[in-house]
């Protein structure tokens, strides 16, 4: 028998938040996103669970086997705890800050508060997957040229942002791109240089997600 018991923080889950499952009287927490790589690259299935029904998600063109033994989780905690795929940011997990976003089917969309479920049978693009085996992704090679971060938490959100920008024709002007990435917090307040490196692809004709 399989009970949620909820997330719980602190020493016993070395700081970190986790779902907490109670089996037979014993508990256990998610795996770290290092051993699900493991299981991954091994071959073995799924990255974690054996309790509840199945669904694939298919990040950056390679299909992942997923147990949905919580209907509540996340496509952001299955990118980051079942898949091992960190590179998307967990912000405010509350759709406030735009750390978490992602592309589905070339539309950007915040994984914080989008289902895993829901994602069965998209496309989904993190920036793990934006670049190519020739090299990075024009815009990140912008955002390093023109120092669009600081401390860089929200950069993985800000470029997947600024990639669909492009793609849906709204970096017309400095106004429009700051109009379509206002979704999009940068703490740092490195707002001006975010601008010029998607101006500067936007005039170089763009990049393709």
């Amino acid at each position: 028998m399989l009970q949620v018991a909820g997330k719980e923080s602190g020493p016993r889950c070395s700081g970190h938040v986790g779902y907490i499952f109670r089996i037979r009287g014993y508990r256990t927490k998610r795996i770290s996103p290092r051993k699900a790589r493991r299981r991954l690259s091994a071959g073995t299935g799924t990255a974690f669970g054996g309790f509840g029904d199945m669904t694939t998600l298919t990040v950056n063109g390679r299909d992942y086997p997923l147990d949905l033994d919580d209907a509540r989780l996340t496509l952001l905690d299955a990118l980051r705890d079942r898949l091992g795929l960190t590179g998307t940011k967990k912000g405010c997990d509350q759709g406030a800050c735009g750390a978490c976003t992602v592309i589905a089917d070339g539309r950007r969309i915040l994984s914080c508060l989008t289902l895993a479920a829901q994602c069965d049978g998209r496309a989904i693009t993190t920036i793990e997957g934006l670049g190519s085996e020739g090299g990075p992704h024009p815009m990140q090679e912008a955002f390093v040229r023109h120092d669009a971060f600081q401390c860089g938490y929200c950069t993985s959100g800000q470029i997947m942002s600024a990639v669909c920008l492009l793609a849906e024709g709204r970096a017309g002007s400095d106004p429009d791109i700051r109009e379509f990435m206002s979704g999009n917090l940068c703490r740092c307040g490195a707002y001006p240089n975010i601008v010029a490196a998607i101006r500067e692809v936007a005039g170089a004709g763009g990049g393709d997600a």
